[in-house]
């Protein structure tokens, strides 16, 4: 299975490392990362999640990115429009996109202690939702 990540720069002391362990699970799972690409922020992923998954060698898009709360709001819209936005292009182009981001109305230790599962769960989805849509064909 051919993947791609897609990795948010805000953040990045966390999401660096997310995207150690995303890499080291895709690894183990045996599968090929083609593409590496970095955003500004979560909000900035769509775009290229879409330009991704029109490629034909792309299988899945995996997404990476930790929104921390500050003092307004300003987190839960960022999820929401990202989550809402990487939803529709995996139903628009029928390839499946995880949503390696963690947040919102999280404080930094909590996106520190969540590098690893939430890394390694957004490699897993990929794969889990790729072999369910194989064998409803």
């Amino acid at each position: 299975m051919n993947i791609a990540i897609v990795v948010s720069e805000f953040n990045e002391e966390v999401t660096s490392r997310m995207l150690a362990v995303a890499q080291e699970k895709a690894t183990f799972l045996k599968l090929k990362i083609l593409h590496t690409c970095t955003v500004p922020g979560a909000y900035d992923m769509p775009i290229i999640v879409d330009s991704l998954l029109q490629k034909n060698d792309v299988d899945a898009v995996v997404t990476l990115g930790a929104i921390i709360k500050g003092q307004t709001k300003h987190d839960e819209v960022i999820s929401h429009s990202a989550a809402q936005a990487l939803t529709s292009l995996s139903i628009k182009y029928q390839k499946p996109v995880s949503l390696g981001i963690s947040g919102p109305g999280m404080q930094e230790r909590h996106a520190y202690a969540r590098i690893r599962p939430v890394a390694e769960r957004a490699v897993e989805a990929v794969v889990k939702i790729s072999n369910e849509l194989k064998r409803i064909e």
